[in-house]
């Protein structure tokens, strides 16, 4: 594990934003052009500007969403550099890369169903990012099918309403151009 500062008097968004940066660092985004970290960024953002969540500890969480599934990084260290709930609600949003495909995605969805409602928003905004991102290509189905599968695992909690319907808008427009 390399050793990370332990930084001081700085919001936790903001030291997650550098944790991202470096970790994800010669990483890139399926199109091996755009460097990966810009996802969680933007998954941030949509959180906040779209989403309208201002709790910092949120928000950092939702710049590390892929740390643990794409990087060295693990719970104990993301508990032990934030909180054990920010490292919670990552390895909620965080796939077990070990496990064969569709029985990874089947531990997934019934892990992310029953993960606290921080988690759940932090994968409406990822699955939100991600369409987005595939607006226009190959992959812009395969992003709305997930969407569709995410809507559906989130439930109806209060919490998730506005952030849900946000992305069920964005999902419905994309089906209607395809």
């Amino acid at each position: 594990m390399t050793e990370e500062p332990r930084l001081t008097g700085i919001n936790h968004w903001q030291r997650a934003v550098d944790l991202v940066s470096r970790r994800h660092q010669g990483q890139f985004r399926d199109n091996g052009v755009t460097p990966y970290a810009s996802h969680p960024m933007r998954v941030a953002m949509t959180l906040a500007v779209v989403f309208g969540v201002d709790d910092e500890r949120i928000l950092a969480a939702g710049v590390m969403h892929d740390l643990i599934e794409d990087t060295s990084v693990d719970h104990d260290e993301i508990a032990e550099l934030f909180d054990d709930e920010i490292a919670l609600w990552v390895s909620c949003v965080s796939k077990d890369m070990r496990m064969p495909h569709d029985r990874r995605e089947e531990a997934y969805d019934m892990a992310l169903a029953e993960a606290p409602w921080q988690a759940r928003l932090i994968k409406l905004a990822d699955v939100f990012d991600n369409l987005v991102d595939s607006m226009g290509t190959e992959k812009q189905k395969s992003a709305a099918g997930k969407a569709e599968r995410i809507l559906k695992l989130v439930g109806e909690d209060d919490e998730l309403q506005g952030a849900a319907s946000i992305l069920a808008e964005l999902q419905q427009s994309i089906q209607v151009c395809t």
